[in-house]
């Protein structure tokens, strides 16, 4: 073999890319999950758009989901974050939502995956910074026949489920595709899992203004932190500004962070022992106990969307 002394040095190896975030279809292209390299996880199943888990790093699961949630599309799942469109609870007084069962059709209809968008991470960070935002689909094309029928306006809804190292969020944009005004409710039906329910404190809601749905509807003001002693739902009207965190703490150190873009009402919801027995899908029975639903919302009143007009509305959770 000839020796040439100026023959071309090795090339330099490429550096790797660092590691990304991957999400997969699954269960029959029914369900979307997504893992962060540093091993955050969430899952989202196509029907609802029902974020059913959201992990951290270590595999603890953040979300309570009910161990008899219906996850096959028979009826809305118990547990995880059930989006709530276009009515809250019911209407009957209301013209336009008289109609529409519980909590509207959203919860209930199958979404669409539009795609992901990775926020990738950079070789000087690391896998620190990476994160993955996954949209879902919804209009009324897309509806079964009751639902068009009980609530027959043009629309379209995306959803999207950012998934960060640091937190997670969720967010609606809502646009009146139609010829006439439409009123609607929104509202983020988050069930937070939690060890104890006697060592739950929410706090962020002082002086504000709630109405007591366990005590006929009564307006009443919130002193001091909220602690759950019984059944509980409230619909509060925070006096603090949406930026401003909702904080979860357990046993004094917190749990749960919630801030709120563009959604004013905050729902306060357990079930206690009594109520639980009565769910057919609240199992165990005795799940209340690890469990507290702060859902950011719009609900005390209706969003007025005139024709062509977008509501937006979101929320972030960090631990």
């Amino acid at each position: 073999m000839v020796d040439r002394p100026n023959k071309p040095a090795a090339l330099a190896s490429t550096p790797g890319l660092p590691p990304q975030p991957q999400v997969n279809l699954s269960h029959a292209n029914s369900r979307v999950s997504a893992v962060l390299p540093t091993g955050e996880s969430v899952e989202v199943l196509l029907f609802g758009a029902t974020v059913v888990s959201w992990k951290d790093r270590a595999g603890n699961e953040k979300l309570w989901l009910s161990d008899a949630a219906k996850l096959d599309g028979s009826k809305a799942v118990r547990g995880g974050i059930p989006l709530v469109f276009p009515v809250f609870g019911t209407a009957p007084d209301h013209a336009a939502t008289s109609k529409l069962p519980q909590h509207g059709f959203a919860r209930n209809s199958t979404w669409e995956f539009l795609g992901k968008e990775s926020s990738e991470s950079t070789p000087s960070a690391g896998q620190s910074d990476a994160s993955v935002k996954l949209d879902f689909g919804l209009s009324s094309a897309k509806l079964d026949e009751k639902s068009r029928e009980a609530w027959p306006h043009t629309f379209s809804a995306i959803y999207s489920v950012t998934l960060t190292p640091d937190g997670l969020s969720t967010g609606i944009v809502i646009t009146n595709d139609g010829k006439e005004p439409v009123e609607c409710q929104v509202l983020l039906h988050t069930y937070l899992r939690i060890k104890d329910i006697t060592n739950i404190e929410v706090t962020g809601l002082e002086d504000s203004e709630y109405v007591d749905k366990v005590d006929g509807a009564k307006t009443k003001s919130q002193s001091g932190a909220v602690t759950i002693t019984g059944e509980t739902d409230r619909v509060y009207n925070p006096a603090k500004d949406p930026s401003s965190p909702i904080v979860v703490t357990e046993g004094g150190s917190t749990a749960f962070s919630l801030v709120r873009d563009n959604l004013k009402d905050v729902v306060v919801w357990n079930p206690w022992s009594e109520k639980a027995a009565g769910m057919g899908d609240f199992e165990p029975k005795d799940g209340f106990k690890n469990m507290i639903c702060v859902e950011a919302g719009s609900v005390a009143s209706w969003i007025s969307l005139d024709p062509g007009d977008a509501f937006e509305g979101a929320q972030t959770i960090s631990y």
